[in-house]
């Protein structure tokens, strides 16, 4: 099951969108639909309301008085705090519902506006956000809704900043165009990536790669991306994974690197790693099967650089995640090797230039085995005595997450 998280600001669009992705095959859940259903008469949501905001919150049928109430709580952010403290675990308990009925290979859409307010992102294969900016936010509510400008405004004030809601999204859907503009991006979107998303999820296969090495120029916007999968990793199998580190090149800043996003997840012990590989794939992350260790770079024991390797099944959003014993040589090299070119500028250039070599002898492969492969000598004989030096002058130490079982090796 695939699931979506869809947010936008008040008037961006979203239900337009929510809609279009209910008719293309979508299983929607609304969270505005559901808020008002947990509020009806006779229900414990709706005296929990009256309970605190008294019975003139009730219009003459014994209703919510919708209007009423949104004077109230979109001016006073303590109001709105208590509404939302009775609403929000009612409706979370619907939506439970409606998702635990849908097909195990269903693209499951949840509709929640304040989904970047109730910190909700990582909880979700992917985050959409419907984006227009303010101006013609609030246009759309004096023109189309009738709200005044003071109205709108504090409706606006009232939910995450948009700057917030971007640093949240994976995809960010424009809505500052026309409707067929719209509604087209999100068919685009559907047939791209999030059909092929669920289906790479529900046969547990990581999605397809193939072509030559491309470096391309460094993206400001990897550590945020890597951060927010970061994030789901951690909620995926909360018991199991001591930390999530950006590594590689990608978590270097200026330099060149292939679009993809390394991460390694550090674990007690491989026992631990195997335990939770189906919940990282329940997440997005199948096993990728065959790949049961690292290169020693010219090390003993190569018995020691055991992992687990993992990759997104999201086609759109390469990923290799290793999972690595904290403490083993490996999950040290990684990180010390980061932190080497994140801290000498020559060693940088470097790595750099020899990764321009290789991907320019590469340049008509048909994948990036043979580049990644060539790599290795110049690990073993410039990469790791280099870091090593530096890592010695340095005082360079491991992260302080280590525990007592790190050096346990194996197990």
């Amino acid at each position: 099951m695939l699931k979506i998280g869809l947010t936008g600001g008040i008037a961006s669009g979203k239900s337009l969108v929510a809609t279009r992705l209910e008719e293309l095959g979508a299983v929607l859940v609304d969270a505005d639909a559901i808020a008002r259903e947990v509020v009806e008469p006779g229900t414990p949501g709706l005296a929990a309301v009256v309970e605190a905001f008294g019975p003139d919150i009730l219009d003459g049928e014994g209703r919510l008085d919708r209007p009423r109430l949104g004077a109230i709580v979109f001016q006073e952010p303590e109001q709105r705090a208590v509404l939302n403290g009775i609403v929000h675990p009612l409706v979370r308990e619907r939506a439970a519902a409606v998702i635990a009925a849908a097909p195990g290979d269903a693209v499951v859409v949840q509709d929640i506006p304040l989904l970047v307010e109730t910190g909700q992102q990582k909880n979700f294969h992917l985050v959409l956000v419907v984006d227009a900016p303010e101006d013609v936010r609030l246009q759309r509510m004096t023109g189309h809704r009738g709200m005044t400008e003071a109205d709108a405004r504090a409706r606006m004030a009232a939910q995450a900043s948009r700057q917030d809601r971007l640093a949240a999204a994976d995809v960010v859907l424009p809505n500052a165009g026309t409707r067929q503009e719209l509604l087209a991006a999100v068919d685009r979107l559907w047939d791209g990536r999030l059909v092929p998303f669920a289906r790479n999820i529900s046969q547990a296969a990581v999605a397809g790669r193939s072509g030559a090495p491309l470096l391309v120029a460094p993206n400001l916007d990897w550590p945020r991306q890597a951060a927010c999968l970061a994030e789901r990793l951690k909620a995926a199998a909360p018991e199991g994974v001591l930390a999530v580190d950006h590594i590689g090149s990608t978590s270097v800043a200026g330099l060149r690197a292939k679009d993809v996003i390394d991460l390694q997840l550090a674990v007690a012990d491989l026992a631990t790693a195997d335990r939770i590989a189906p919940l990282l794939g329940a997440a997005g992350f199948p096993l990728w099967p065959g790949v049961l260790m690292d290169s020693p770079h010219g090390r003993f024991d190569p018995a020691a650089w055991s992992k687990r390797l993992h990759g997104n099944a999201d086609p759109a959003r390469p990923v290799n995640l290793h999972v690595r014993v904290a403490g083993s040589p490996g999950w040290r090299f990684a990180l010390c090797f980061r932190d080497w070119l994140r801290a000498d500028p020559a060693a940088r250039g470097e790595y750099a230039a020899e990764k321009r070599r290789l991907a320019a002898l590469h340049a008509s492969d048909a994948n990036t085995s043979g580049y990644a492969d060539d790599k290795e000598a110049w690990f073993r004989d410039v990469g790791a005595p280099g870091m090593e030096r530096w890592a010695e002058s340095s005082g360079w130490q491991p992260p302080s997450y280590v525990s007592s079982s790190a050096n346990a090796g194996q197990r």
